[in-house]
């Protein structure tokens, strides 16, 4: 166990670490299994955020470990676009593979998922020859600047980072809740076309299937499949973001799938190497061979410590019936939530559990989706830790509550929490 206490080491990390790093709870790690963590004061905590979505076969799956040792015992770097090594080719036919549609498919590596989203722009450029990229509000792609660009969240991520890349565009997300159907997101993106820049300008259509920092909202199947029609008309490359809800997180391997969408390119990273820093670009062959040689890479990317892990992880998913167990881990969490909105309909005004494992519940006042509470949800999220609940928030208003447990967590610790999460609910329900 790591030596000192919570509060030592976050008065260290305030002092070393620039505050613009910040962390939602000052509990330090000294270990971790499965679902559940130790902090360096012995306290355990039962995880459901998963270092958000990365962790999906849980923490130190021992497959996914060996796997890492295993490679560690060979070599940790050449880099890959010098002198490659097999791990690599053999993750790239295994994505290839698993990446939704019948086109021939090909991959790039990458380290982050920004990366994955910026290289994804750069292929669509290269492809069509086009500028514009257009996005949507409320959706997050990263924080590096092309990313933040795309990003339709002001707070924290683009405040005070300005000026942005040109030629990027945001039309609206639907959100059924929020008084926005499909209709009306086909509509903003038309007035977009109208507008400020014509179809024939438009290199890609960036796109959550459900959109995570935003608020864990799903993309109507009939949007993504309007996108599809829109992108096939105009020759606008469909790029799918499915960095969050990638590798059965939603149920499916890939989100995409519920609409039966094939993305001319996706962006996938967290949940496919167990931990491990890894992004990727699996796309339509003709459109990924659009950049010349030593166009696209990076020096760490493809690391073959990160490859070892993905070829574990994408086993340790179908030896271990994931995508099936993602569905079930997400009846018995929605199952809960609906219990708790019928008790607390007044602050509890919307839960979302249609995509497996990724789940969520919206905080109001008086049950009105116009009137946000994010301070009861910051309380929530704070009572969760000191009760021994990893929990995250999320939202353009800051009142959302994100569940996302590792697909591996025992039935008996997810019920556990979630008993946990009803004590947090009636005592801040009380203040």
């Amino acid at each position: 166990m790591s030596a000192g206490s919570n509060a030592a080491w976050q008065a260290r990390k305030e002092a070393a670490i620039a505050r613009g790093q910040g962390n939602i709870a000052p509990v330090y790690i000294d270990r971790a299994r499965n679902a559940e963590m130790w902090d360096v004061e012995g306290k355990r905590y039962i995880d459901f955020g998963t270092g958000i979505a990365v962790c999906s076969t849980g923490h130190m799956h021992p497959r996914v470990t060996e796997a890492v040792k295993s490679q560690l015992e060979r070599f940790s770097h050449t880099c890959v676009m010098v002198t490659p090594y097999d791990s690599a080719v053999m993750l790239a036919e295994k994505l290839n593979g698993l990446a939704p549609g019948d086109a021939r498919k090909k991959s790039i590596f990458v380290t982050t998922g920004a990366e994955a989203v910026e290289n994804s722009v750069k292929i669509a450029r290269a492809h069509t020859g086009r500028r514009g990229v257009i996005a949507f509000g409320g959706g997050f792609h990263g924080r590096t600047l092309l990313a933040m660009g795309l990003t339709g969240k002001i707070a924290p991520y683009k405040n005070r980072f300005g000026p942005f890349p040109a030629e990027i565009y945001h039309a609206p997300f639907p959100i059924e809740y929020h008084g926005v159907s499909t209709a009306d997101a086909l509509a903003g993106l038309h007035r977009l076309f109208a507008e400020d820049i014509a179809p024939a300008d438009v290199a890609a259509i960036v796109v959550e299937p459900v959109q995570g920092e935003g608020g864990f909202y799903p993309a109507p199947d009939e949007f993504l499949l309007a996108l599809r029609g829109l992108c096939d008309e105009h020759g606008i490359v469909l790029v799918v973001d499915e960095i969050q809800t990638g590798f059965a997180r939603t149920g499916r391997m890939f989100c995409s799938e519920y609409s039966g969408v094939e993305p001319d390119l996706m962006s996938v990273a967290k949940g496919v190497a167990g931990g491990y820093p890894l992004a990727a670009v699996v796309g339509k062959a003709e459109i990924m061979d659009a950049p010349l040689p030593g166009g696209l890479g990076g020096t760490y990317a493809g690391s073959p410590v990160a490859c070892a892990a993905a070829l574990a992880v994408i086993d340790v998913i179908h030896d271990e019936g994931l995508v099936e167990r993602a569905a079930r881990i997400g009846k018995l969490f929605g199952e809960r939530l609906h219990g708790l909105q019928e008790r607390f309909p007044e602050f509890i005004g919307d839960v979302r559990a249609e995509r497996g494992a990724m789940l969520a519940m919206e905080l109001v006042r008086d049950a009105d989706p116009d009137q946000p509470d994010p301070q009861r949800t910051a309380a929530l999220v704070t009572e969760a830790y000191r009760r021994g609940v990893v929990l995250l928030s999320c939202g353009s208003r800051g009142n959302v509550i994100r569940f996302l447990p590792a697909l591996t967590i025992p039935e008996g610790v997810a019920a556990e929490g979630l008993d946990i999460i009803e004590g947090c609910i009636e005592n801040v329900a009380a203040r």
